[in-house]
């Protein structure tokens, strides 16, 4: 009997524990339980094939459609993917209104939770360029016209509005902001990042993830997005421009000047994804670089997040890079060095199952990565909360509050780079004729223009001729047409004022795609008849003002010689043109200064102001030495006096901090707007120094007559950079503190470091 009662009590004590078993693997749905708690308890429960479909990302062209009555209509190819789940699908929904997007996501995913056996949601991923990349989302600038705002505030507030945009069409992943520092104008995607100064984009791309994050609570409450910071690391310095050239960055560089950005994304902002780079770095491709996504990003910068690949870029390790000897070897090494989801390919980690078989070690980094998935998707709450509330999207989509944030970001990145005798403003209340002219004029042009102007000046408008073909894939110049020409040239002897439209479009400048696709360039001048035609209208004797608009910067030679005023409005949110009159008639004196040195030729390349001091020794033979216009440059309706520069000790240690002061005056006519800026200069050290590097800005707002003094603290850190050791280090020593209206304009005064 008591033989019979001790087999009884151990067959309850293994039924307990069996059941007690059971109750833990379902506690993924315990919304009380942590997140690492119930990734554990899910990931439990998967099989292999399972956790390898949370591992694949696939695009909504191939197969994600809606019929007419907004009914789910997806391919074979797509039903067969969604059985086992999947990590996420890009662009759903894209091309609807957001409320027929939001209802189509709410099908798409009800049915991908209703399709696998665990109920795992779907991430729904898009893009931001120009605001949230979908039908009826709201149209901001793009991320280089915005950091000439060099407000990092107004960053915030446009991704907050791109996060919480994003989030009612049924989003919950963002592939950007782009946090690459971008110095080469050849390269056809300048404009998708914040320039070529690391402090001014680590800011920007900073309070863009806080932004389109929610400041992080967004998250979990449904309100906004995660983003996904891309492209790690130094793509944006491809050699000769090129997209999927080779990249070589010396060590130093790349610490001091390419990872800042990327780092306090992760650190500060707490960026729930990151990207890895389409290239290679100093001979290591990005997506096989463990000491770059696992080494830099998690053991260094303790990143929880997971890494994506970039479109197709693992299988590419073998087929491209030939880094890999066979498919199977780029998708172990891509895992094996911390690329977590595989966008788009349908071989790379569709290998795993099979490969695991062959080498179970594989499993615990398949694992891993798996881990980084349900936790981002636990931590957007869409277990618990899978669905879009419809209601919610009139109200929140293309609302008020953030059309006129549009208009105002304009309003605060356009550059007044030329101002000849007081071109601009000019009076709306004058009668006199205005010729809107040149490619870039849009249809709506001489609408907004004339809603803004009123009724006493006339306006007429001619675009003239069109820059490329249009082709998307890989656009050709079209020939010169000299009729066009002289009809643009006969109107604008006829008007009072010309303001030309010149610069680059769409076309001439974009992103080069693997296959079929080019949008990089060996020159940078203007394409097309464009310096022809403004030196014909310049010599009619009437004043000439160019609206600058591109998306790379361009060596406007002849337009910065020719024109009386010039515009910089690189690319405008959909209000744009209405924006730019409101500068042109003075409503508001531009306060944008340039993210970028503007060059004079393609030959000065590398050229950025903060280039190593002994890059400035020389110059070239037959060109004026220097850019065009430097980096930080950007004149006002008014003026602005600096005097009275100091520091607060003339000595700074390493647990001390000192300030700098600089008393700005606007002695002009107009309420306006300052940027403040601050640049630091070793004077000498270990290794080769820049000439200067921004440390500091602050926009301000003066009224005519009004002075403000303007204080910014310098710290150890600041002095910091990667010494002949290759270590984080201080060097006693002198330093000069810059601060001024840009890069080439400022007072200085001194300070030293003592150890």
């Amino acid at each position: 009997m008591k033989k019979t009662h001790i087999l009884y009590l151990v067959a309850f004590a293994f039924l307990f524990k069996s059941y007690g078993q059971t109750s833990r693997l379902k506690d993924y749905k315990d919304a009380s339980l942590s997140v690492d708690e119930r990734v554990e308890a899910l990931l439990s429960l998967m099989s292999l094939e399972e956790k390898v479909a949370q591992m694949r990302i696939f695009h909504a062209g191939i197969g994600v459609k809606s019929d007419k009555e907004g009914n789910l209509k997806l391919s074979e190819n797509v039903i067969e993917k969604l059985k086992l789940g999947i990590a996420g699908i890009k662009n759903p929904g894209d091309h609807l209104s957001a409320v027929k997007s939001a209802k189509f996501n709410n099908k798409l995913q009800k049915y991908i939770i209703e399709q696998n056996r665990w109920g795992i949601p779907a991430l729904f991923v898009t893009e931001s360029y120009n605001g949230v990349d979908a039908d009826d989302a709201t149209k901001f600038g793009r991320p280089m016209t915005s950091a000439a705002s060099f407000n990092p505030d107004l960053v915030n507030r446009i991704w907050d509005v791109v996060g919480r945009e994003a989030r009612l069409r049924g989003m919950h992943m963002c592939h950007s902001p782009e946090a690459d520092i971008i110095r080469d104008p050849r390269f056809g995607r300048m404009s998708e990042a914040f320039g070529e100064d690391t402090y001014l984009t680590t800011q920007m791309v900073k309070n863009a993830v806080i932004g389109v994050q929610g400041n992080y609570e967004g998250l979990g409450n449904g309100t906004h997005i995660g983003a996904v910071t891309k492209h790690f690391a130094g793509y944006g310095q491809v050699l000769g421009g090129s997209n999927f050239a080779a990249i070589e960055i010396s060590p130093r560089t790349l610490i001091d000047e390419i990872y800042p950005p990327f780092e306090a994304a992760v650190i500060e902002a707490r960026s729930l994804g990151i990207m890895a780079s389409h290239g290679d770095l100093n001979g290591i491709a990005s997506h096989g670089n463990p000491e770059l996504l696992t080494g830099v990003l998690r053991d260094q910068w303790n990143f929880k997040g997971y890494v994506v690949s970039d479109a197709n870029d693992i299988g590419r390790l073998h087929y491209f890079m030939k880094v890999a000897e066979t498919p199977k070897d780029a998708a172990r090494i891509a895992l094996e060095a911390g690329v977590d989801i595989d966008l788009y390919a349908e071989d790379a980690y569709s290998y795993l199952p099979e490969m695991v078989n062959e080498n179970p070690e594989l499993e615990k980094y398949i694992n891993r990565s798996v881990r980084r998935v349900l936790r981002t998707k636990f931590i957007l709450g869409l277990f618990d909360n899978p669905y879009i509330d419809i209601d919610e999207v009139v109200k929140g989509v293309r609302s008020q509050t953030s059309l006129e944030l549009a208009k105002e970001s304009d309003l605060e990145s356009i550059i007044l780079l030329k101002n000849e005798e007081n071109t601009l403003p000019l009076n709306k209340n004058k009668s006199i004729k205005i010729a809107l002219l040149g490619p870039l004029v849009k249809e709506n042009t001489k609408e907004m223009f004339e809603a803004v102007a009123g009724n006493t000046i006339k306006f007429v408008a001619e675009k003239g001729f069109n820059l490329t073909n249009g082709d998307s894939g890989i656009p050709e110049l079209l020939e010169r047409d000299p009729k066009s020409i002289e009809k643009l040239v006969n109107i604008a002897k006829d008007a009072d004022v010309n303001i030309l439209f010149l610069g680059g479009d769409k076309y001439t400048s974009k992103e080069a795609y693997f296959d079929g696709t080019l949008g990089d360039r060996t020159t940078i001048e203007p394409v097309g008849p464009q310096d022809e035609l403004i030196e014909k209208v310049k010599a009619l004797g009437k004043p000439v003002i160019v609206v600058l608009q591109h998306r790379r910067t361009l060596a406007i030679n002849t337009i910065a010689k020719e024109a009386d005023a010039i515009l910089d409005a690189w690319d405008l949110s959909e209000f744009g043109d209405e924006s730019t009159a409101k500068i042109i008639f003075g409503e508001v004196s531009p306060s944008g200064k340039s993210p970028v040195t503007i060059p004079r030729s393609i030959g000065q390349l590398p050229f950025h102001y903060s280039m190593k001091e002994i890059n400035y020794k020389k110059g070239y033979l037959f060109i004026e030495n220097g850019p065009i216009y430097p980096f930080g440059h950007g004149l006002s309706y008014t003026d602005f006096k600096y005097s009275d520069i100091k520091v607060s000790n003339s000595e700074i240690t390493p647990n001390s901090e000192i300030e700098v002061s600089v008393t700005v005056t606007n002695t002009g006519k107009v309420k306006a707007k300052e940027v403040v800026q601050m640049y630091l200069k070793d004077v000498s050290g270990s290794v080769t120094r820049p000439d200067k590097e921004l440390k500091a800005f602050d926009k301000i707002e003066l009224t005519p007559g009004e002075s403000k003094i303007v204080t910014f603290k310098i710290t150890p850190k600041m002095l910091e950079f990667t010494g002949i050791k290759m270590e984080k280090t201080l060097e006693a020593g002198s330093y000069v503190v810059m601060m001024g209206t840009s890069s080439e304009e400022y007072l200085e005064t001194t300070f030293k470091l003592k150890l």
